[in-house]
């Protein structure tokens, strides 16, 4: 199960694969009413505006540091992980090889999210309905809001709105099942359940040369970033500035992902 770490708004266009489907929900967090989409696939999309955010920790890993400010382009991103129904239509679609463990009664519900994918399979997934992974500024800023929270819900470890080791269910939870663990913008399960591979390459000191607006990581590496600790891991792997770097063709019990759109 463990990963080896040294080895390791009004209604804009959107890009293709994205209905024009608008959703008003109500906020349970306190950032007023969400946005979002219903996608080609099935998946609902919330709305990020563009803005600031605070990005990385002071007190966190050496590659988290510094804290420093990232300015955004508006985007969409999954409220939810793909689930193992959603990613079973484009195996079928696209005649893509199963994912590692698909076989597994224990992770292999409709509604879990899939695992056993590399960052290759999550790329082409996204590619496939229109979409693309979110940048690692993306799915941060998704999962802590302009406010720099150390979880998606506030500063407190709060062991019952994530899916931890602490949980002891001992495998991905179905997809939402922590709704007071909901990030500021409306995405489920940032905290836990499963690890999320987003685009970046990793590089231990690339906040210190990072753009202020839309960075992108390394034009190359060897590693991949993933982002949001699991079930698998504990509390402090599942703070909102965490990073763990990996080998993009690793399938793992552990890993999963979500798409991200811009606005265009």
């Amino acid at each position: 199960m463990a990963l080896d770490h040294a080895n390791r708004p009004k209604m804009n266009r959107i890009a293709p694969g994205v209905t024009c489907m608008l959703v008003a929900f109500a906020s349970t967090v306190g950032f007023g009413a969400e946005q979002a989409v219903r996608s080609d696939n099935g998946a609902e999309m919330v709305l990020v505006p563009a803005g600031e955010f605070w990005m990385g920790s002071d007190d966190g890993s050496d590659d988290e540091k510094p804290r420093h400010h990232v300015d955004l382009d508006a985007y969409y991103i999954d409220r939810y992980e793909i689930t193992n129904g959603l990613y079973q239509r484009f195996m079928e679609a696209t005649n893509r090889a199963v994912p590692r463990f698909w076989s597994d009664s224990h992770l292999n519900g409709a509604s879990q999210p899939v695992v056993g994918v590399s960052w290759y399979d999550a790329e082409r997934y996204c590619r496939w309905v229109g979409k693309r992974l979110a940048t690692e500024a993306e799915w941060e800023k998704a999962a802590r809001g302009d406010d720099g929270r150390t979880y998606p819900w506030g500063e407190q470890w709060d062991s019952s709105r994530a899916n931890s080791k602490e949980s002891q269910r001992n495998k991905p939870a179905p997809v939402g099942s922590y709704p007071s663990g909901v990030s500021p913008y409306g995405a489920h399960d940032m905290a836990g359940n499963v690890w999320e591979w987003v685009t970046d390459w990793y590089a231990k000191d690339y906040y210190e040369r990072s753009p202020r607006r839309n960075p992108r990581g390394p034009e190359t590496g060897a590693w991949k970033v993933l982002r949001g600790g699991s079930w698998g891991y504990l509390p402090s792997l599942l703070r909102t500035t965490s990073r763990l770097s990996i080998m993009p063709d690793l399938r793992n019990t552990v890993i999963g992902f979500r798409c991200a759109n811009g606005i265009s």
